[in-house]
């Protein structure tokens, strides 16, 4: 029988395993995918690279569009590549969600991305069940040249 694991990041070896066990296909232009310890892949686009990241942000909820950008956007940075699009899913608390609180979270997300030079490309947004506060997932995208 399966213990119920903690909250919190996996533990290491179990991702290892995970990751190792479940790939999907090979496509020789991911150079950099998934691995323990990698916050972010890299996909050969010829002269540039494409720099593809995934965060949610759990813990904030006063600034959350302001978290979402700025996190994801500090990772690509530190691959060395220019943040350049987003995508975000927004999971908003039934019961609790309200237009103004919506709203705040949009502003902070624009002038989040409006300071660093991102567009806002799409993602999801709704109000769901079992939640007590908001939950945000961001994707983000850069470039960067052909090194890494």
């Amino acid at each position: 029988m399966s213990s119920i694991l903690p909250t919190g990041k996996l533990k290491v070896g179990l991702l290892e395993r995970l990751l190792k066990s479940y790939r999907g296909v090979h496509d020789e232009r991911v150079v950099v995918g998934p691995e323990v310890g990698e916050d972010t892949a890299a996909i050969d686009f010829g002269d540039t690279y494409l720099i593809v990241k995934t965060d949610p942000i759990t813990f904030a909820t006063e600034e959350i569009g302001w978290y979402v950008v700025t996190i994801n956007a500090n990772d690509i940075a530190t691959r060395g590549a220019t943040p350049k699009w987003l995508l975000v899913t927004a999971l908003l608390p039934e019961r609790t969600a309200t237009e103004s609180m919506v709203e705040k979270i949009f502003k902070d997300l624009s002038q989040a991305c409006l300071g660093l030079g991102i567009a806002l490309c799409g993602g999801h947004t709704e109000i769901t069940y079992g939640l007590d506060r908001p939950i945000m997932v961001g994707q983000m995208l850069g470039r960067s040249r052909r090194t890494i």
